[in-house]
């Protein structure tokens, strides 16, 4: 299972809010659409945003579960897909998301990255109720 790495307070927006689309200026690999992946809040939050409320304050730890389910590019002629997506942006679409209870320390890294055994069991653990 991958994880990406999200400042917060997107990560958190994603876990605990309804963001469920990621903007990125590149293109969603194929083989990663429809996959289940651990949400990892990055080390630092985006410094043009507030961070507000106990779940967007957390940092290095993975808190949330979430699949793929597609990915399309908004040249900003029209209004897209949600409130959260950016003009100019590959938007990927999010669904089937679920907070962890507790969440997981760890380091992330840029673009898609692998946990270690130790990381991704304690992610599992927190949740059987989620397909994996």
């Amino acid at each position: 299972m991958k994880a990406l790495t999200i400042r917060q307070p997107w990560a958190g927006a994603i876990a605990h809010q309804t963001k469920r689309v990621e903007n990125r200026n590149w293109k969603l690999p194929a083989k990663h659409e429809g996959a289940r992946i651990l949400i990892h809040a990055a080390a630092k939050p985006d410094r043009w945003a507030q961070v507000y409320g106990e779940h967007l304050d957390l940092y290095s730890a993975i808190v949330a579960v979430a699949t793929i389910t597609g990915c399309h590019y908004d040249n900003g002629n029209q209004v897209c897909c949600s409130y959260w997506a950016q003009p100019d942006l590959y938007h990927w679409e999010l669904a089937d998301v679920t907070a962890l209870p507790e969440p997981v320390p760890a380091k992330g890294a840029r673009g898609f990255w692998t946990p270690d055994e130790e990381t991704l069991n304690a992610a599992l653990r927190q949740n059987t109720e989620v397909a994996w």
